[in-house]
C-alpha cells in the first residue's frame, strides 16, 4: 500500500512541482507515533544503514543518466563548487547557527556541514523536468554526485573528534580519500562497459542487473580501500552511462525503477524517525539557519566558487537557487545521533525542519526562476532514442531508431541519411504499422527504424544518425557530427 499510494503521488508532485520526497516523508510522519500507523521506530543506526544504501542506489541512477557531453565542459567548475564551494557554505552557515541561533561550534559545524550537501535525488528529479541550458544542467548534476563525499567525510569528522585543530591535515585526508574513490570508480566503469561490450550475455535482463551490480561494486571497493565509496559508485555509474552498452533503454528503465524505491524507503524511514510534537522549539533555528544557508551561504559559495569559469550572473543566480535539499541532510544528520553527541536530536529536529520548508519554497519556483531569467530551452530538438541489441552470429547490432518531435530527420529520405557502408534501414515502424522502406521513402516525425551494422561500422552508423537529427540531410556538407558540433 505504501508503494502504491507513493507511486500515486508522483502524479500530485509532477503537476505541482514538488520535488515527491516531501509526499514520501509525509507517509512516513503520518505512519510514525505521532500519526495514524503510531508505528514506534526509533533507530538512528538503522535509518543511518538504510539511507546509506538507498543513495548508492539513487547516485547510481543519477550518474547512469548523467550525459558527459554535458558534464565534461563543466567538470572543473562542478568539481570547486563541490570542495571549496562546500567548505564557504560549511563556514558561512556554521558562523550564523552560533551567532545568531546560539549553537555551540561544535554543534553549529555539523550543522553547516549536513545541510551543505545538496541532494542528488532532489536534484535529479527536479532538473529533467526543466529545460535548462547544458552547462547549467550538468554543472548542477556533477555538484549533486561529487558533494557527498566530502560532506560525509566532514560530518564524520566533526562528529568523532570534535573541533579540528589541524584542519590541513582533515584537508589532506578529504583528497586522498576523493583521489580514492575517483581512481576506483573510473576503474570499475571502464573494466564493468569493456566486460559488457564483449561478453553477450544469454537474456536481455542480466543486462540491467549487471549495470547495478557493477555500479554498487564501485562502492564497495571504494569504501574497502578507505576511499570515498559515494564518489567511486556516481563516477562508475557516470562511465556505464555513456558507454552504449547493449539494451541501453531496459537498463535505463530498470535503474530509474530501483532509484524511485530507494527514495520511497529512504524517506519513507526517515519520516518515521521524526517525532512531529518535538518539532515546535527547533522550527524557529531551523528557518534562522536555512535563511542563512539560502540567501548567504549559497549564493556567496556560489559567486567565489564559479568566479574563475566566468559564468553568467544569470546562471549564477539559478544555480545559487537550485541548491536544492532533500534525504542526504536527513540521513547525514543521524551520524551525530548515532555517535551520541551531545544535542543530536536537536540537530536531527533542526535539520528535518529546514529541508521541509526550504524545499516547498525553492522546488515549485524552480521553473519560474529560470523563465525569469531566460534560461529555458523550449523547442530544443530531441535527442534520437538510440537501443542497441547484439547479434553474435551476424557479428552486428540491429539498432532501434525513434525519431522524436523537433529532430531534423523529419523529410529526410532513407537515401539521404548516407549510412556507412555495412549499415542499412531494414524497417520503419509507423502509426502501428510497418514496412520495407525504399530508398526514396520519406521518414517522419515519430517512426522507429530497425538499422542493423556490422560491428566495426556501428559507432559511425549511431554518429551519422545523430548528425542528420541535428543537422537535417546537409549535416554531412556542414561538418556536423553526432554530437551536433563541427569537426
Amino acid at each position: 500500500m505504501v508503494l502504491l499510494v507513493a507511486v500515486a503521488a508522483v502524479r500530485i508532485s509532477s503537476r505541482s512541482g514538488l520535488p515527491s520526497l516531501l509526499v514520501y516523508l509525509g507517509i512516513g510522519v503520518l505512519m510514525g507515533q505521532d500519526g495514524i500507523g503510531e508505528i514506534h521506530f526509533n533507530s538512528a543506526a538503522v535509518t543511518q544503514v538504510m539511507g546509506y544504501a538507498a543513495l548508492v542506489v539513487i547516485l547510481a541512477e543519477g550518474g547512469l543518466g548523467t550525459k558527459w557531453k554535458e558534464v565534461r565542459p563543466v567538470l572543473s567548475s562542478a568539481s570547486v563548487l563541490a570542495t571549496f564551494g562546500v567548505a564557504v557554505s560549511v563556514g558561512v552557515t556554521a558562523a550564523g547557527a552560533h551567532y545568531l541561533v546560539g549553537l555551540e561550534w561544535r554543534q553549529a559545524l555539523i550543522i553547516g556541514a549536513v545541510v551543505s550537501s545538496t541532494d542528488a535525488a532532489a536534484v535529479f528529479s527536479v532538473l529533467r523536468r526543466v529545460p535548462l541550458p547544458a552547462r547549467v544542467t550538468g554543472t548542477l548534476e556533477a555538484e549533486s554526485g561529487f558533494n557527498d563525499a566530502p560532506v560525509v567525510i566532514l560530518v564524520v569528522a566533526f562528529c568523532t573528534a570534535g573541533p579540528v585543530e589541524h584542519w590541513y591535515v582533515l584537508l589532506g585526508e578529504i583528497a586522498l580519500e576523493l583521489a580514492i574513490g575517483a581512481a576506483i570508480g573510473l576503474a570499475v566503469g571502464w573494466f564493468g562497459s569493456w566486460a559488457l561490450k564483449h561478453v553477450a550475455l544469454p537474456a536481455s535482463g542480466l543486462y540491467p542487473i549487471a549495470v547495478m551490480a557493477i555500479a554498487v561494486t564501485a562502492y564497495a571497493a571504494g569504501a574497502l580501500a578507505h576511499g570515498s565509496g559515494f564518489l567511486a559508485v556516481y563516477l562508475a555509474a557516470m562511465m556505464l552511462g555513456n558507454a552504449k552498452l547493449p539494451h541501453w533503454p531496459a537498463t535505463r528503465g530498470f535503474a530509474e525503477g530501483l532509484g524511485w524505491i530507494a527514495q520511497i524507503g529512504m524517506f519513507v524511514v526517515l519520516g518515521l524517525l521524526v517525532t512531529p510534537h518535538e518539532l515546535g522549539d527547533d522550527v524557529v533555528p531551523a528557518l534562522v539557519i536555512g535563511l542563512i544557508l539560502t540567501m548567504v551561504a549559497r549564493p556567496l559559495s556560489v559567486v567565489l566558487s564559479l568566479a574563475p569559469f566566468r559564468v553568467p550572473w544569470q546562471e549564477q543566480t539559478l544555480m545559487s537557487w537550485a541548491g536544492l535539499r532533500g534525504a542526504v541532510p536527513i540521513i547525514l544528520a543521524t551520524i551525530p545521533m548515532v555517535n551520541g553527541v551531545t544535542g543530536s536530536r536537536r540537530i536531527f529536529n533542526i535539520v528535518f525542519v529546514l529541508v521541509v520548508v526550504y524545499t516547498l519554497v525553492q522546488g515549485p519556483t524552480l521553473p519560474w526562476l529560470a523563465r525569469t531569467l531566460r534560461l529555458g530551452e523550449q523547442g530544443e530538438a530531441a535527442d534520437l532514442g538510440i537501443e542497441s541489441a547484439p547479434l553474435e552470429r551476424l557479428r552486428g547490432h540491429l539498432l532501434s531508431v525513434t525519431i522524436p518531435e523537433g529532430s531534423r530527420m523529419h523529410g529526410v529520405e532513407v537515401n539521404e541519411l548516407r549510412l556507412p557502408s555495412g549499415a542499412g534501414v531494414t524497417l520503419v515502424v509507423r502509426e502501428g504499422k510497418s514496412f520495407v522502406p525504399l530508398p526514396t521513402t520519406v521518414l517522419r516525425r515519430g517512426d522507429e527504424l530497425l538499422v542493423v551494422a556490422t560491428d566495426p561500422v556501428r559507432d559511425a552508423a549511431e554518429r551519422r544518425l545523430r548528425a542528420v537529427a541535428h543537422g537535417g540531410k546537409l549535416a554531412g556538407w556542414l561538418g556536423m557530427n553526432g554530437a551536433g558540433s563541427s569537426h
